[in-house]
Formats: C-alpha cells, structure tokens, sequence
C-alpha cells in the first residue's frame, strides 16, 4: 500500500500556472504538494515558449549581421550550424528548469514526480518516480494541453512533426510545409524561412492569424510573402503520404504538394484524461475542458483548475496568474479573474502584440470607435535603428475615449504591449497616455503618437484619422 501524506494544498501540474499557484499557496503559509509527471516547467519551458524562442533569438540574431553592411559594418561571409543552435536551445532549458527546481524547494513545496489520480474529492494517487497516496484540503488542476494528434496524418516525429518533436530537429530539411496558420505555425515558419528552409503555410481558415484581426493578418501575410514564404489559405489537408525522401501532402480539391517534411500545427488537446474526475465530482465540458468560474472554482468543492485546462485563453501568462488567483481562493482570501486586457505576443519576423479587443470585435459589441495607427518609419527612434517595419494601433470608444483594444506590429513589439496591457486593464483613456510624457528618442512614442491620432490631434502626422 502506497504512503500516505497530508497537505494544506496539491497541485497537479507543475507548469506555469502549477508551479506559480504552488509558490504562492506557500507564501500564504501553506503546506503545499506540486506533483509532476514529466519535467518541471510544463510545455512552456521544455516544449513550448522558451525553446521556440531560443531558436528565434538565433535566427534574429542572423538576420542581423546579414543586414550588417545597412550600418556600415562589414561581416564578411556568414553561416551557422544549426545542430549548435538546437545545443544551446537545449543548454537555455536545462538552465532555467533547473533554477526552477531550486526556486521551488527554496519555498519549502514537496515534489513529487508522477501521475496524479483522484480517488475521492480530496485524494490523489500518485504513480510514478514516487509512489504515495496524498489528502489534501484544497487541490488546484493545472495539467495543460499537448498538441492534437490528427488520425488522417499522424505524426510519426520524422517526416511528420507536430511543434513538440520539430524542436528536436539536427539538421535542417530544404523544404518544411506547416499545416496550421496559427501563431504556433507562423513562428515555426518565420525561424526555418530564416535559415534558409522553404517554407510553405497551409491554412484552411480564410487567413493566417485570424484571431488577431483583418489588420494584422494582412500585414504578416504580406511580409511573408516578401520573405518567400508561400501561403495557401482556404486550403484543407486530407491526408500525407510518406515516401523515403519526404511527404506529399494531399489537399481538399485533388491538389498535392511535396516537401521533405511536414509540420502539424492545428491545435492542442487538454490534458484531462485520466485523472478520475469523476471520482471528484468535477464537471467536464466540450473538448475535455474543466469547467470554472471567476473564481477559478470547479463543481467541486475545494476544487479548482487553472491554465489550458480550462480553455478560457491557452496561454503561458494567463495560466500564471490564474495560479495567483486560484492559491488565494484557496488560501481563503477572495480574488476574481478579469480576462479583458490579455496580451498576445507572436514572435514572428516582424514581431506581433495585441490586447483587448480589435475593431471587428469592438464593433460586434457595440461600440463607436476611434482608430490612431502610427507608421514606425515615422518615428525617430525605429528610423535611426533602422526598424521601420510595422505600427502602433490604438483602438478607443468614441464616446468616452477609454481605450479598448491596441495592436503593434514590428521590433520588439512584445515589450511595447505592456504598456497598453496596463492602461486597458486600468481602464484608461486616450487623454491619460496623451498626458503621460514618453521619453524621446523611444519607440514607445509611438503610443503617444497614436493616441494624438485616435484624438484627432495629430502632432508628427498630417491630421488624418480613420473613422469607423
């Protein structure tokens, strides 16, 4: 018979949203168990975020010495070796994992290695590297997603990847086709057109990143065509024959296309198999996900789910401060979810950020609004930096000027989100960003810039606005 332990709290996953709500359970003094199946970090550091970002800041960092010559320095002839690239992508994981273990044990939480299954609302079995039976008062879910396997075109991790196994590529093929224009599939692709690869996108929606609005779908789409990307959109993929030097891949219509390899990037499946939640009273929904309140409560009592699982927004950040939210409910301190001021970041070549709404959605719900865009070719700092792709968009209620949405395309377009993220979340106007004084010579002016637009009071811009 397994040994059994007692806990204030557990937590199943020790992923982004696992480990934070594990940390912060323990700050408010709680005894906390964090139980793990696999690595510490969950998908985002060993399979997602971080090793995909690795690689990007190598093929970043490739672009530009090979625009060098733009400043006046001369490089020479330049190559890489991508086996190294995938070596220090590696070395980056292993890095930051293991500060996380040490990170985690400095906060006094008990690790378990493996598979957690409830046997009663607050019982867990463990199964695994460790082998115990766990009580605890309150449990927190937090096991995730993984990539959909589709039956048509199973992945077999050769000729056929999905976005975990293709980080674990040596040698690069000539040719990659993506299946999925999603943000996952787009960063594959802006890494592999980079160095070098042949790069085909096939969507079936209408557009690549649709989610993220007509405006930036349309500015990626063409940037990658400019790159050589080629993109076949309202493009469904029936099946992929594999044949020893590559796939030929069959589309909806009778159409085929060859390629050394194929990369399924379609969505990503919960992790809620598994963990006898019937056991524990926890009400499942569509596609697996658990189903819960602002609070981050299930239908059980004591009970709560943070992160994919719970499929209200699939990401890294979001899964974090559910945690955050979650262990202080379940600390008995009373905290709530506000989803409308999230921000997404796609690390593609140029770079994409958005928050809050876009103005399709904003005019699905209602409202009259005010759009201010501004180019960065015309803004000092992305001139003298040679950084003039792309622009800052705010979106605003008309009537009030509270700003409801902001969307930059362009260099470090990831960093330039916060500060929209802050005033969306604070409920802000366009007047409060006008007021605030922004440093010059900064690229952030250009949400300065923007708002002025949005108001119709252009200063660095011929006084025109667009209107919706």
């Amino acid at each position: 018979m397994a040994e059994k332990q007692k806990f204030d709290i557990a937590v199943i996953g020790a992923g982004p949203g696992g480990y934070v709500a594990a940390i912060k359970a323990a700050q408010m003094g709680r005894k906390v168990a964090l139980i793990e199946k696999q690595y510490l970090g969950g998908t985002c550091l060993n399979v997602g975020c971080i090793p995909s970002k690795a690689l990007l800041s190598n093929a970043q960092t490739l672009q530009t010495i090979k625009h060098a010559k733009d400043f006046g320095i001369e490089v020479g002839k330049v190559s890489f070796d991508y086996s190294k690239m995938k070596k220090r992508k590696d070395q980056v994981v292993e890095k930051i994992r293991s500060s996380l273990g040490g990170l985690i044990k400095s906060n006094g939480i008990t690790i378990f290695n493996g598979h957690a299954e409830f046997t009663a609302p607050n019982e867990l079995k463990v199964r695994g590297e460790d082998n115990v039976m766990i009580q605890a008062e309150k449990i927190i879910i937090a096991t995730g997603s993984e990539p959909v396997d589709i039956p048509a075109f199973p992945c077999d991790h050769k000729l056929i990847r999905n976005s975990t196994s293709i980080l674990e590529l040596t040698e690069l093929p000539k040719s990659i086709a993506i299946i999925g224009g999603g943000y996952i599939g787009c960063e594959f692709a802006s890494l592999f057109v980079e160095l070098g690869v042949k790069v085909t996108i096939i969507e079936a929606l209408s557009s690549i990143v649709e989610l993220q609005g007509k405006v930036i779908s349309e500015h990626l789409t063409k940037a990658f065509k400019t790159q050589g990307i080629d993109i076949k959109t309202n493009t469904a993929v029936e099946k992929i024959d594999k044949k020893k030097d590559g796939v030929v891949i069959h589309l909806k219509g009778g159409d085929t296309l060859e390629s050394d390899m194929a990369v399924v990037s379609v969505g990503r499946r919960l992790n809620s198999e598994g963990l006898g939640l019937e056991k524990a009273g926890v009400a499942v929904g569509p596609r697996g996900a658990i189903e819960v309140n602002d609070k981050l409560e299930t239908s059980a009592a004591g009970i709560y789910a943070i992160g994919d699982i719970t499929a209200i927004a699939m990401l890294a950040h979001v899964a974090s401060h559910q945690g955050l939210v979650a262990a202080a409910n379940a600390c008995g301190q009373e905290a709530r979810m506000h989803y409308r001021a999230i921000p997404a970041v796609i690390f593609t070549s140029p770079e994409i950020a958005t928050v809050g709404l876009t103005a399709e959605k904003a005019l699905e719900e209602g409202y009259q609004i005010s759009v201010g865009t501004y180019p960065f070719q015309a803004l000092g700092k992305s001139i003298a930096t040679n950084a003039v792709e792309g622009f800052a968009q705010v979106i605003s209620d008309k009537k009030t000027g509270e700003i409801l949405g902001a969307q930059v395309v362009g260099h470090e377009a990831s960093v330039l989100i916060a500060e929209m993220a802050l005033a969306i979340n604070n409920e802000l106007t366009l007047d409060c960003v006008i007021d605030t004084i922004h440093a010059h010579p900064t690229v952030p002016e250009a949400w300065l810039e923007a708002a002025l637009l949005a108001n119709e009071t252009p200063i660095h811009f011929p006084p025109k606005i667009t209107k919706r």
